[in-house]
């Protein structure tokens, strides 16, 4: 058989996971909490399952579910969102990220994605026969520029993937990008991908800047939101699509024979749970004391702590102590001192000869977890190879 992804191997999340486990090492790598979700969600879904919601759900999601989501879009962004014809439950966001795009692109298509990007965006672009046009994002701000952007769209442009905030740099996109985003596209057919799957983790008194509250890009958008970010169940794999009636009909006409339906009982309980509002409007102030500590912690260390403002991701710079390549000292941190990271060099295909200086760590941690890992990263300096 000839492959479809033939550049494609096992996931960096996977190998650095992998040799965490087997060294181990502190998990700092895998995006995903070391403690528990919140109980009370924990017994709606016992709760549902025992009042027997056991059988498929609608294709759409359930429909309390996308109510409770239509609310949400009102209290966050003042934004009317119609829950029959705009909004699809998904079984997580990749599957979402996969249908959007195997929805729009078509063999020939371009799709530009800001680098350093989650690795399923090219795949899923390559897979329906379309060609990545990367734009590197530039340290210490990875900011986007527009010109760039311009400069970059082809023709054959169908789609442009944003990410906001933004993995794995914990950037965030204000609403002045957006709006210049808006301006870009304007005039053309090109489709907006916007991977929000962080949407409630936003530092510093900020907001998140929704492409759904944006006039320009609301009608063209694909908007992706995960709930096992937002609610601490990464396995339970529940995500949402958000589109306007004409690209959420052509996503379902997709979706309906990748999934058809996604987990009743879960959809149900949280369908119970959102109704408490600040079961998501608290979590940016929750994440936000873990970046605070993270960060104080590794202060006046041989690491330079870059800019943070969403996502519970924090990067660390070592170009002041270290010239090996990013894949090289996230397995010697693994092994040496215990501490599982992620490189950006995977995030990353434009090869413009500045080689990635940082890794990535998850704060989705216990504080006591974040404070052993950085008592050990403090150390760095003394073990990180002089070539």
């Amino acid at each position: 058989m000839r492959s479809k992804l033939p550049a494609v191997g096992t996931t960096v999340f996977s190998v650095m996971t992998g040799l965490a486990q087997e060294h181990g090492a502190i998990n700092l790598a895998q995006g995903f909490p070391d403690y528990a979700c919140d109980p009370v969600l924990v017994d709606f879904v016992g709760q549902a399952l025992r009042d027997g919601y056991n059988q498929y759900a609608p294709m759409q999601g359930v429909l309390a579910f996308r109510e409770a989501i239509a609310r949400k879009y009102a209290v966050m962004h003042d934004v009317t969102v119609d829950p029959a014809t705009e909004l699809t439950i998904t079984p997580g966001a990749t599957a979402a990220l996969f249908t959007a795009v195997t929805t729009v692109v078509r063999p020939g298509d371009d799709v530009v994605i800001f680098e350093p990007a989650y690795d399923s965006y090219g795949p899923a672009v390559v897979a329906n026969g379309g060609r990545v046009l990367p734009i590197l994002l530039k340290a210490p701000h990875y900011r986007p520029d527009m010109d760039e952007l311009r400069a970059m769209i082809t023709p054959a442009t169908s789609m442009i993937i944003i990410n906001s905030p933004h993995n794995p740099t914990g950037t965030t996109w204000s609403d002045g990008d957006l709006c210049a985003l808006a301006d870009v596209v304007d005039g053309t057919d090109i489709v907006i991908l916007s991977d929000e799957v962080y949407d409630h983790i936003v530092f510093d008194g900020q907001r998140h800047h929704s492409a759904a509250s944006i006039d320009g890009l609301r009608e063209r958008s694909f908007v992706v939101t995960s709930f096992g970010k937002t609610f601490h169940t990464t396995g339970w794999k529940i995500g949402c699509c958000l589109a306007p009636p004409a690209l959420t009909n052509e996503f379902r006409k997709v979706h309906q024979f990748l999934s058809f339906s996604v987990h009743t009982p879960t959809q149900v309980a949280l369908a119970r749970y959102m109704q408490d509002e600040t079961t998501y409007t608290q979590v940016g102030t929750f994440f936000q004391h873990k970046r605070d500590l993270f960060r104080s912690l590794l202060e006046g260390s041989a690491w330079s702590i870059l800019p943070c403002t969403g996502s519970y991701f924090q990067l660390l710079g070592y170009d002041g102590f270290s010239r090996e390549g990013d894949m090289d000292l996230a397995v010697r941190l693994t092994k040496d001192i215990g501490v599982a990271s992620i490189p950006l060099s995977p995030f990353i295909s434009v090869n413009d000869g500045q080689p990635s200086a940082a890794l990535r760590f998850c704060i989705a941690k216990e504080d006591a977890t974040l404070e052993r890992a950085a008592e050990r990263l403090r150390q760095v300096a003394g073990i990180a190879s002089e070539t």
